[in-house]
């Protein structure tokens, strides 16, 4: 779907602003670089290895508009995946060897031809097939109650996101009614098999910080959550994934409003783990937007710093010319190597 010249021109203004930002740029003290950081542990550069994830942004559109989006995104937006680049992806799922497929938006399912697309890519084998659904879809409207069964069907691992167990905290970070609905969700999910123990249907939440501060310990989450959503609502799920809120789109305009800007960055670099470094993201994944440009990971995409490699659509894809690369990196990184890391499988180290 093509946007307006005003429209992209606002969204690259809006990304060059956003790296400005990120470049220190209004800071009262210089601070280290991500680059300098993991020279110091020899670390630098930052290069590939094996590809194990294929993840796929089918669009930005979004049933719902949440606090801490790194997408920003939301119903006014119009970026949807064609047919033509779906069809690109697919010829790539059937060559690629990755084992890991994970489609992503927005809420992927706006994708009017989401549905195809998953019976399409499901034909490939791919071994862990994953859709990040962001639960409050199923319940949007009639036609999609039936998706819990579609998923089903091809066996599709479901990675949803829930802030938290209670409702105030969660209509506060996605919006009024967004608990109760996705509640209903997750029950359904139950009932055709999903999240219930010793099931293949895989069903694993994500939890996001609400504020400027990074997450907990992931384990002591995932037993917080258990217990409260099994104890009030006989809800089952398999694994919580604690995922660091990175400083860019959304959540960066949250934190200069805020006036946490400065501090988030300051928690960030102070809990910098090298450890963290073997293991973040990009270095096993390549995203792809929903118009076909690749990337080192999703929040690249989002500031749109494409692969340093001759290869940067999926049309002209060469997975022997992309591992021959070095991954870029800027000041935002600092969210996937804090602590115990953070990527879209939860901490990595």
């Amino acid at each position: 779907m093509k946007k307006s010249l005003k429209a992209r021109n606002n969204d690259l203004a809006n990304t060059q602003r956003q790296l400005e930002i990120l470049s220190s740029g209004i800071f009262k003290d210089e601070l280290p670089t991500f680059a300098n950081k993991i020279k110091e542990t020899n670390q630098f550069p930052l290069r590939p290895k094996k590809l194990e994830v294929l993840q796929i942004n089918l669009g930005y559109m979004c049933n719902q508009v949440c606090a801490h989006c790194h997408v920003d995104a939301g119903p006014d937006r119009k970026e949807i995946m064609t047919v033509e680049t779906m069809n690109q992806c697919l010829e790539v799922i059937k060559k690629t060897e990755a084992h890991t497929l994970d489609l992503t938006g927005g809420a992927p399912e706006m994708n009017p031809n989401f549905r195809w697309f998953v019976e399409e890519a499901s034909k490939a084998g791919i071994k862990d097939f994953i859709v990040r659904s962001n639960l409050t879809i199923i319940r949007a409207n009639k036609k999609d109650h039936d998706l819990p069964e579609k998923k089903k069907k091809h066996n599709v691992h479901v990675v949803s996101s829930m802030p938290h167990w209670t409702r105030g905290k969660t209509d506060k970070q996605r919006g009024d009614g967004v608990f109760d609905k996705s509640i209903k969700a997750l029950q359904m999910l139950n009932e055709v098999g999903y999240g219930i123990e010793g099931s293949e249907l895989k069903l694993d939440l994500v939890y996001n910080p609400s504020g400027a501060f990074l997450p907990g310990d992931q384990m002591a989450l995932e037993n917080d959550f258990k217990k409260a959503l099994k104890d009030d609502f006989n809800i089952d799920f398999h694994n919580l994934f604690a995922i660091t809120n990175l400083p860019i789109s959304r959540f960066l305009d949250y934190l200069i409003a805020s006036e946490n800007y400065e501090d988030y960055m300051h928690s960030l670099i102070e809990a910098y783990n090298p450890a963290a470094v073997e293991n973040v993201m990009c270095t096993n994944t390549i995203s792809v937007s929903w118009d076909g440009w690749l990337y080192d990971c999703d929040f690249n995409q989002m500031l749109n710093l494409k692969v340093n490699s001759k290869v940067k659509h999926i049309a002209d894809y060469n997975e022997e010319l992309l591992q021959n690369r070095n991954i870029i990196i800027n000041q935002h990184c600092y969210g996937c190597t804090a602590g115990a890391g953070s990527s879209c499988q939860g901490v990595v180290a």
